[in-house]
């Protein structure tokens, strides 16, 4: 007898890297079921369900804008208020030099006014830098809506992007 057909293990084959989507640490808000997601423009390969789908990283799925050289919104609209303690977010760009503006601002009154809470500019050359990331702390406090106004180029042409984006309590 073979001695590998009298072992019983338990065992199972793993899904292709990147496909499973791991379960939210306690704290991540989940913004498929507590939250309404409006956008300005998407790409249909590329539609902004894939900004929530839990993949993030080199070569993950990405939202795209369906326009080139526009600045794009997406707005979380919550259920309920939201405590906003963290957020993460990144963008990969591996064939257009371009530098992407992300503003992040976010509303405690339903939506009528909006506060700033992060301008940032990400440079990206196909010979260098093609990925960033965030991973930021705060300490926003009945939140209802974040706003995202992404320039997919400030000094020219492009399509604004973004591979994922992650909030946590």
């Amino acid at each position: 007898m073979n001695p590998v057909d009298s072992l019983r293990i338990r065992k199972r084959k793993l899904a292709e890297p990147g496909f499973l989507t791991p379960p939210l640490p306690s704290n991540e808000i989940d913004l498929v079921a507590c939250a309404t997601i409006l956008f300005s423009a998407e790409d249909a390969s590329h539609p902004i369900e894939h900004l929530l789908d839990g993949r993030s990283g080199r070569g993950a799925t990405r939202w795209t804008s369906g326009r080139q050289s526009a600045g794009e919104e997406i707005v979380i609209e919550f259920d309920e208020p939201q405590h906003i303690a963290r957020v993460m977010f990144d963008a990969e760009e591996l064939e257009t030099e371009r530098t992407q503006q992300v503003t992040m601002e976010f509303s405690t009154d339903g939506g009528a006014t909006y506060r700033t809470a992060l301008v940032q500019d990400y440079t990206f050359s196909p010979h260098g830098s093609t990925y960033q990331r965030e991973d930021l702390g705060f300490n926003l406090r009945g939140v209802t809506h974040v706003r995202l106004i992404v320039i997919a180029n400030k000094a020219g042409h492009g399509a604004a992007s973004l591979t994922s984006l992650r909030l946590f309590s």
